[in-house]
């Protein structure tokens, strides 16, 4: 299947291909319109990557959640 390089990545699924891979996810900074997360070794030492996002879909799918141990 061809990858377009132009689509946006789904944060949502990031998040939960980090989580099924026993990973850590953690929200860095939280706004009303946009939150930062961090990815985290699966033991939640090393900072892998971070990324911000706005997306409706995040947003609602992180709802009050700190990161993936809630």
């Amino acid at each position: 299947m061809a990858h377009d390089s132009s689509e946006k990545p789904d944060p949502v699924a990031i998040l939960r291909r980090w989580e099924d891979s026993g990973a850590v996810w953690r929200v860095l900074n939280r706004r009303d319109d946009r939150v930062t997360i961090v990815l985290y070794q699966c033991t939640g030492g090393e900072e892998v990557d971070r990324f911000t996002s706005g997306d409706p879909e995040l947003l609602r799918f992180l709802g009050d959640r700190r990161g993936s141990e809630d």
